[in-house]
C-alpha cells in the first residue's frame, strides 16, 4: 500500500490569524468539527463512529486503463497519470491494479448545517438551511486556502465518517434542510459520493448546489448538471499566472465550466476572494466583469469576498473596505447588476436591490436575512424579474 508524506508545499504554515478569529470575526459558525456532535448522533452508535482513516471505497467511472498498468484519471483537467500504488494530485484516488479508485466515498470528514446564504448563494431560497459535507482533498493548492486544515491534507489524516448517501439524505430530512451542499473543499473530487447522494436528494425533493472551483473536465460536469440546481464558482482571479502561482490550477478551464454551468441552466452565482497586490487591480476586474456580462449575462450574481490573512499568505493585511467598494463599483461600471460584498457583516452591499426600480428586495445582516420582497421571481415592487431559485 501506498503511504504518501507531506511534502514541504502541504505543510501547515503559522497563521496570522487563526480560522477560528476569522470566522468569528465573519459571523461565521466553525464547520469543521466533530461530526458525531454536530449530526446529533451517538458516538457509539454502529457505523456512526468518526475515525482516522478510510471507511470506504469506490471506483471511479472517470479513468482510462493505460497498458502500462498506470491509469489516467478523466475528472478533472489535471489529467493526472497514475502509476501503481500511487494517487492523482488530490490525494484521495488511487491506482489499485489498474484501477482507479476514490478513497473518500461516504467518507466525510466535515458536515453541518449552514445557512444558505453562507456558501454563498444569494439569488437561491433566501434563509433556508443546506445540510453541508465535504471529504478530504483537493486539486488546488491555493495558497490563501481557508480549509487548508482538510482541503490539504490525505483522507487517512483526517477523522472521517461512515456516512452513506442514505443517510446523508435521511439527515437532511431531518433537519429540515432545503438543499445539500458539497462544499468547504473542492467536490470534484469526492464526485462520486456527491453523485450518488444528489440523485437520491433530488428523489427526496431536496435541492443539490454547491461551490466549486470550477476545475472539471467537460463530461463529469455536464453528468452532474442533471442532477445540479446550483453552483457557487469561485473565479479566483483572471490571468493564467494568478491560477499558476496561487492556486497551481489554469484558468482557461474555470472559464469553460462556467459556459457550461449557463447553458445547462444550472443556477449559477460567482464568488471572488479580493486579495491586496494579487488580483486586486480594476483594470483586470473590469476585464473580468466584462467577461461574465459577455458569456454568462449581466444577472450573474457576484460576490466580491474580504480576503484575510491565511495558510500561506498570512503576511498580507485584510483587504480594505475601500478596495471591495472599488471593486464593487467597477462591476456595476461594467454592467453587472447583482454585486455583492462578502466577510463585513452589516455592508449594504450584502442586500439585493431590484437594477429597475432600485428598491430593496432582501434585506441581509451577515448571514440573517430579513424582509424578502420578491413575488413569483419578479421584484415585489415593481414587477421586474429577478433570477434565482425562490422556492
Amino acid at each position: 500500500m501506498f503511504k504518501p508524506g507531506l511534502t514541504p508545499d502541504q505543510t501547515p504554515f503559522n497563521l496570522r490569524l487563526s480560522k477560528r478569529d476569522f470566522l468569528k470575526s465573519c459571523g461565521v459558525g466553525i464547520a469543521v468539527s466533530s461530526l458525531g456532535g454536530l449530526l446529533g448522533l451517538p458516538r457509539s452508535a454502529p457505523g456512526q463512529v468518526t475515525r482516522k482513516g478510510f471507511v470506504k471505497t469506490k471506483l471511479s467511472p472517470y479513468f482510462s486503463a493505460l497498458s502500462t498498468g498506470e491509469v489516467r484519471c478523466e475528472l478533472c483537467p489535471f489529467n493526472c497519470r497514475v502509476a501503481v500504488g500511487k494517487r492523482g494530485r488530490c490525494r484521495v484516488r488511487e491506482n489499485r491494479g489498474g484501477q482507479y479508485y476514490s478513497l473518500v466515498y461516504g467518507n466525510p470528514c466535515s458536515a453541518h448545517l449552514d445557512p444558505i446564504e453562507k456558501k454563498p448563494f444569494f439569488h437561491f431560497l433566501p434563509a433556508s438551511s443546506s445540510f453541508s459535507i465535504a471529504t478530504a482533498g483537493c486539486n488546488f493548492q491555493c495558497k490563501f486556502c481557508q480549509n487548508w486544515q482538510i482541503s490539504q491534507i490525505f483522507p487517512e489524516e483526517s477523522y472521517n465518517m461512515d456516512f452513506s448517501p442514505n443517510q446523508v439524505v435521511r439527515k437532511a430530512l431531518e433537519m429540515k434542510a432545503r438543499s445539500i451542499a458539497y462544499t468547504y473543499v473542492e467536490p470534484t473530487v469526492f464526485y462520486e459520493y456527491m453523485w450518488d447522494t444528489a440523485q437520491l436528494a433530488k428523489k427526496a425533493g431536496i435541492k443539490n448546489v454547491y461551490h466549486s472551483n470550477g476545475f472539471i473536465n467537460p463530461n463529469p460536469l455536464r453528468n452532474l448538471c442533471k442532477i445540479l440546481d446550483g453552483a457557487n464558482i469561485d473565479l479566483k482571479g483572471f490571468t493564467e499566472d494568478f491560477y499558476r502561482q496561487l492556486c497551481g490550477g489554469q484558468l482557461e478551464p474555470v472559464l469553460k465550466s462556467l459556459k457550461i454551468l449557463k447553458e445547462e441552466k444550472v443556477h449559477l452565482e460567482i464568488t471572488n476572494l479580493v486579495i491586496p497586490t494579487m488580483n486586486d487591480d480594476l483594470a483586470r476586474v473590469r476585464q473580468m466583469c466584462l467577461w461574465i456580462k459577455n458569456e454568462l449575462g449581466a444577472e450573474t450574481p457576484i460576490h466580491f469576498s474580504r480576503f484575510y490573512p491565511l495558510y500561506k499568505l498570512n503576511a498580507l493585511p485584510p483587504t480594505p473596505v475601500s478596495t471591495l467598494d472599488a471593486v464593487r463599483a467597477t462591476a456595476q461600471a461594467a454592467g453587472l447588476e447583482y454585486v455583492y460584498i462578502g466577510n463585513i457583516p452589516g455592508h449594504v452591499a450584502e442586500n439585493t436591490l431590484c437594477p429597475r426600480c432600485r428598491q430593496m428586495i432582501i434585506k441581509r445582516t451577515g448571514f440573517m436575512v430579513g424582509e424578502v420582497l420578491i413575488r413569483q421571481g419578479r421584484c415585489g415592487k415593481c414587477g421586474n424579474p429577478i433570477p434565482g431559485v425562490w422556492g
